[in-house]
């Protein structure tokens, strides 16, 4: 490669750092913000659903209790691989996580090699297969994990709003929860049954129901469920309008849903465009775009476009993402 490549290829790299850059860290910079502001509203809608009826003079005690809750959440404790099976509902041990892991880098690793015929790209097949593939299925099983329990959750709240309502206590409530519901809700519900018996309270119980499903609803339970067990209050109307604020979220998301599905076609459309032409392109002129591959300059320019359009589907993404 002469000078000239050389230069184009350090321009291209410190161009693609500096757009990373911003990809990256700036989104990191504006979420502590959001996070900010987001536990401010949190802590806003629970304080309201939570002492709305409550005498003026106690609602200083409900703050002092929501300043020890978010205390508590600063202070958890860092997410473990046995933390990351449990969310996914997963029975695993470490022992087996890892097996299976090896297993994959074995079986994804030679494939690759097969397939290249180039022992750094099985290495790299079996990097991708021991610790990306994993991962990645943690990660698929937790979010359709939650997506189920954030279903549930409102019928179970619902369940607890009526018990109360007719003279039933709260712990049996969540016992009626803990057979009636619907998974994964009914074997969430069932571990804070089974840690009340070792002798913490409910509000402790159901914080670390927080640790094992970490989604905003759950804060909202756990947080009117320690106002009411510390401070007193109508726990049933509170739970009554968290059930319809989590109704109300729900339906958010539907609709955020529905308003960006055409954004995501055209994202898709988009991303998948380069990809057609240059089959259709290989199967009507294979001389022409061969150039592509066959040459320093053709190398160069397809590195440098797919480090591009790697950055433009993730900024897409992030533009699509709607958080709220």
């Amino acid at each position: 490669m002469n000078g000239g490549n050389l230069q184009l290829a350090v321009g291209l790299v410190f161009v693609t750092a500096l757009a990373l850059g911003y990809v990256f860290l700036m989104p990191l910079m504006m979420g502590e913000r959001r996070a900010a502001q987001r536990l401010r509203t949190i802590s806003a809608s629970a304080t309201g659903s939570a002492i709305r009826g409550v005498s003026v003079n106690r609602r200083e005690q409900v703050a002092k209790t929501l300043g020890e809750i978010e205390a508590k959440a600063k202070g958890a404790a860092k997410v473990t691989l046995e933390l990351k099976i449990a969310r996914a509902g997963l029975a695993w041990s470490q022992r087996t996580y890892w097996m299976m892991s090896a297993g994959l880098a074995v079986l994804v690793g030679l494939l690759v090699l097969v397939v290249s015929a180039n022992p750094v790209a099985g290495l790299g097949g079996a990097f991708v297969g021991g610790l990306g593939v994993p991962a990645f299925l943690l990660r698929h099983l937790r979010k359709r994990r939650i997506a189920k329990f954030l279903r549930e959750l409102p019928n179970a709240v619902d369940v607890v709003v009526r018990g109360i309502r007719t003279g039933i206590p709260v712990g049996d409530c969540f016992r009626m929860v803990s057979r009636e519901a619907e998974e994964p809700v009914r074997s969430e519900f069932r571990v804070i049954i089974e840690t009340q018996t070792l002798g913490l309270s409910l509000g402790e119980a159901v914080s670390r129901l927080y640790e094992r499903v970490p989604v905003q609803e759950v804060n909202f339970f756990s947080v009117v469920i320690n106002i009411q067990q510390q401070s007193g209050g109508n726990l049933s109307e509170a739970l009554s309008n968290l059930s319809r604020v989590l109704r109300e979220r729900r339906k958010m998301a539907g609709k955020i849903q529905a308003m960006s599905m055409e954004a995501k076609s055209s994202a898709g459309i988009i991303a998948a465009l380069p990809f057609v032409v240059a089959g259709i392109t290989s199967l009507t002129s294979p001389d022409y775009i061969s150039l592509l591959w066959t040459t320093d300059i053709g190398k160069l320019a397809l590195l440098g476009s797919a480090i591009w359009m790697g950055l433009g589907i993730l900024t897409i993404k992030k533009m699509i993402a709607f958080d709220f």
